[in-house]
């Protein structure tokens, strides 16, 4: 599963994974018979009342699409078109969402903080409001945190904490994208409410595409009274399902067995195994740590263009340059040592002229 046309799995992204097998069975079992339409259906309560259970608070849940919607439209939804996005350098709302936190808002600005491995610096979030208060700059509203970051690093609960302390200062509200907020949770081994409302976030957005799904993200409110009509801002976006169950379903067949934090601590597992057999290489250099299911490398032109040329696909555009290797919930321990072997071998034959 998860394999491209010559059979191997590969390293590019998590999206070129599968289906995993509980989010398939859910869905085979929400395909039976007939059920109510946009979201009146037991598959959607059931889901949303699975991630309540999770977060072990009465949150308001939404499913759309992708992440995409989910960042856009939450941010949307805490915002007015003159306020501001406060978030990192390197965060998806800032590079990979082609401005559609800016369109789903009418044109609240997305603006940079400052800084290490991925992270904003709480510093820098009162550098944010505090470097201009006239009328003629966006006021800042919200901080957007990612969770894990898009360098694969992740808060802590102390550091999240820590960058509420400031959001409050300022009465900013806090967004979490959490694409690979499953990775996050493995990798910390905390509770999710820990990294979640108990530590600030007024919002999450539940990435479950990178996780094993075929589809889908869920908009988590903390803070209901955010909510308002946000079923609304769904609808006109074109993110309201006509046949809600399937996105909902596979929910379902993660969070009720745990295959969403088990799938989860598989890939960050081969992530760190990769991470061991690379580094080990001479000539490759490890960018950043290892703690979600990436890992990124600096390698020499040649060496990525014959890796390249041996059939592996891997970016090298994310992170601000290098090469991004991403494990997956499919990904084989086999996999990933016939990865590291053939690094190996380019690698020497490089050095070697």
């Amino acid at each position: 599963m998860g394999t491209t046309p010559d059979g191997r799995r590969q390293f590019a992204s998590d999206n070129y994974a599968g289906i995993c097998p509980e989010a398939w069975e859910a869905m085979a079992r929400a395909n039976a018979g007939h059920v109510q339409s946009y979201g009146d259906d037991p598959w959607t309560a059931r889901a949303a009342d699975l991630l309540r259970e999770l977060f072990e608070t009465d949150c308001e849940v939404f499913f759309v699409f992708n992440g995409t919607a989910a960042n856009s439209l939450a941010l949307a939804s805490m915002c007015q078109s003159y306020h501001s996005i406060v978030c990192s350098e390197t965060a998806h709302v800032e590079t990979d969402e082609c401005g559609a936190p800016e369109f789903f808002s009418n044109g609240t600005k997305v603006l940079t903080a400052a800084g290490k491995l991925g992270k904003i610096d709480p510093d820098a979030v009162d550098w944010a409001v505090r470097r201009r208060t006239d009328i003629h700059y966006p006021k800042p509203r919200v901080v957007s945190v990612t969770q894990a970051t898009e360098l694969g690093t992740v808060y802590g609960p102390d550091e999240l904490k820590a960058i509420w302390a400031r959001a409050k200062s300022h009465q900013l509200r806090i967004h979490m994208d959490g694409a690979r907020f499953a990775n996050a949770v493995a990798s910390l081994g905390c509770s999710p409410k820990e990294i979640t409302w108990q530590a600030g976030v007024d919002v999450l957005c539940f990435g479950g595409t990178k996780n094993g799904m075929a589809v889908g993200d869920a908009v988590v409110f903390f803070d209901r009274n955010l909510a308002r009509e946000f079923d609304y801002r769904c609808k006109q976006a074109g993110q309201l399902s006509s046949k809600m169950r399937f996105l909902a379903a596979p929910w379902v067949g993660m969070l009720e067995g745990g295959a969403w934090l088990r799938h989860a601590a598989h890939a960050n597992a081969m992530a760190e195994l990769l991470h061991g057999l690379v580094s080990a290489i001479p000539g490759v250099e490890i960018r950043y740590p290892r703690q979600a299911n990436s890992i990124f490398l600096a390698l020499a032109p040649a060496v990525r263009d014959a890796m390249h040329a041996r059939g592996w696909h891997f970016y090298d555009f994310i992170g601000w340059g290098g090469a991004r290797l991403m494990c997956s919930w499919d990904t084989t321990e086999a996999d990933v040592r016939a990865f590291a072997r053939d690094l190996a071998e380019v690698s020497a034959g490089v050095a070697g002229g």
